[in-house]
Order: structure tokens, then C-alpha cells, then sequence
């Protein structure tokens, strides 16, 4: 049965000029129920990570935790955030990272689980920006290397934006394989180095991406071997983007989609799957775009 991370409190109200893009928590799930995609059991509510809460410290520094937690960020770095820091806001993000701890425990159990938000992978191991302050991916692959669930896993990060704060937290970590495949133009314009970058040109086609990824995830799974797999589908990718600036259509979105739950599933790799980014100007894009990446994973595994 396909499990998804998602609770009430990823809809977490922000001042009026802050929602966008929140309007998409509250939409996504409406939509697969009212489709059919989903039902409610499909859903399970992540709490406050409780006996999880250790495996932030294998990601992050303990003082830039503590400081996070009490709200004390200093207001040069709380800007880079871009969200008016709260204690309701941080408790969302710890929800969110224990969503994906728990579906790492789902995916073993049933080949895939996903994460109704997440994706928060310009986290750094002491900082947070843009929008991300705890990284929900690199935690949930501490959780599974600490507890010898894996030993060696693969991050797939699909987002327009390269995966900064993964590629610094696990740039010395051997067991983790940082793979980004994002807009060459995009934020951030100071990139990090993934253990493989490829910074795709603006306007890039369908046919290029896929062409691209279908030449390399095959060869990074040879050569990693991993044991579970980390995809982060942000659907930024599309033409109507207001942060991206890629060519390719919601369609080539969903054949990428396909092309990586596929692969995984064929390969017998569990998969954990967090949104990411949208942010189209039309919501019905984004909203659209996303919920293939769920009927996708009921269709290929169920």
C-alpha cells in the first residue's frame, strides 16, 4: 500500500505576502482523494519526531539546532530563510522531517513511500535558506545508515535548484551519493559541489532531459550500488515556473517521473520521494504536475 507523510499543520498559515508557495499542501491531498488516486488510509500523520530527534544532530550542528528551536537565528541569516521565523513554523519543519523518517520505514516495507512536502535540501549542516531549515532527505539517510537500514544510498535531487545543503552536509560521507540535475542560471548562483552535478541550460526541452537523465541514473546505480534511493521531484522543471527557467512541459515532468520510479522499481530499490519545489503561476499547473508523481507510484507499484 502506498504510504504518504501528511498532517494539517504543512498548511501552516503565513503572514499575508509569505503563503506563496503553501497553497499546494492544502490542495495536493484534496485532489488525489477527489480523483481517486488516494484514499485516506493511504495517508499516515507524522507528529514532533520525538525518538527521531537525534538523527537531525547526525545532519545538523547542535547549535544552529538549538538556536533554530528557541527562534534565535540571527536576522542577517534568518532572512535567507525567507519565511518570518516562528515556533509554529519550526515545529512544521520537524513534522515534515519525521514524515520522511517514517516513510523510509514505509518504502523498505512496501518499495516506495512519499512525503506530501519535504524536499527542504538547501539546509545546510548550520543553516537554513531559502524556504528550507531542517534537510528532511539527508536526516532520513542518517536515520537509515544509523540504524543499518542502508548502507550505501543515492540521493536523486530532480529539482530546478541544485541540491546546495545535501551536496555540503555529505560531501566528506562516501556512503552517500549526492546526484543533481538542475538549472545551470538558477538559484543557488553560488553552487555547492554534488558528487555529480549537471547544470542544464535555460530552455531545456523534454526530449534533452530525459535524453540526459536516461544516460546517467543507470550508470550512477551501477556504479553506487546503492540500497535505497532518495527522490526529491520538484516539478520546477516546468516552462510556467516563476523560479525556474527550463523548457520542459508538465507532460516531460511526469515521463521523468516514470522514467525514475521505474527504474527503481525494476531494480527492487526502496524509494523515499519528497515534493520540492513548484511555483508555477497557474496553481492547477502545479497541483497537476505533482499528483502524476503520485498516480505514477501507484500505477508502477500497486
Amino acid at each position: 500500500m502506498l504510504k504518504i507523510a501528511f498532517d494539517d499543520i504543512y498548511k501552516h498559515p503565513l503572514p499575508e505576502g509569505h503563503r506563496f508557495p503553501m497553497e499546494k499542501y492544502d490542495l495536493l491531498p484534496k485532489q488525489l482523494l477527489h480523483e481517486g488516486t488516494c484514499e485516506e488510509h493511504h495517508f499516515f500523520k507524522p507528529k514532533i519526531l520525538s525518538k527521531n530527534e537525534k538523527y537531525i544532530l547526525l545532519a545538523h550542528d547542535k547549535l544552529y539546532v538549538e538556536k533554530l528551536y528557541a527562534c534565535q537565528i540571527e536576522p542577517r541569516q534568518a532572512r535567507k530563510i525567507g519565511f518570518p521565523l516562528s515556533s509554529e513554523l519550526v515545529k512544521r519543519e520537524r513534522v515534515i522531517t519525521n514524515g520522511t523518517i517514517l516513510a523510509c520505514d514505509y518504502a523498505i516495507q512496501n518499495g516506495i513511500a512519499m512525503n506530501i512536502a519535504g524536499g527542504t535540501h538547501h539546509a545546510y549542516r548550520n543553516r537554513g535558506e531559502a524556504f528550507c531549515m531542517l534537510n528532511d532527505q539527508a536526516i532520513g539517510a542518517h536515520y537509515l545508515l544509523n540504524n543499518k537500514l542502508a548502507k550505501s544510498i543515492l540521493i536523486v535531487d530532480l529539482d530546478v535548484h541544485q541540491g546546495n545543503g545535501t551536496a555540503e552536509i555529505f560531501k566528506d560521507d562516501h556512503r552517500v551519493f549526492t546526484f543533481s540535475m538542475h538549472g545551470k542560471n538558477n538559484y543557488p548562483f553560488k553552487k555547492e559541489i554534488s558528487n555529480l552535478d549537471i547544470a542544464l541550460e535555460d530552455d531545456t526541452t523534454d526530449e534533452k532531459y530525459l535524453e540526459i537523465l536516461k544516460l546517467h541514473l543507470p550508470k550512477l546505480i551501477d556504479q553506487t550500488q546503492p540500497d535505497f534511493i532518495f527522490y526529491l521531484s520538484g516539478v520546477d522543471i516546468v516552462k510556467t515556473d516563476k523560479l525556474g527557467k527550463l523548457g520542459c512541459s508538465v507532460k516531460g515532468c511526469k515521463e521523468r517521473d516514470r522514467y525514475v520510479l521505474e527504474t527503481c522499481f525494476e531494480k527492487g530499490l526502496p524509494v523515499e520521494v519528497s515534493m520540492g519545489g513548484g511555483y508555477s503561476k497557474d496553481i492547477k499547473i502545479i497541483i497537476e504536475a505533482h499528483a502524476n508523481t503520485f498516480r505514477l507510484a501507484q500505477d508502477i507499484y500497486f
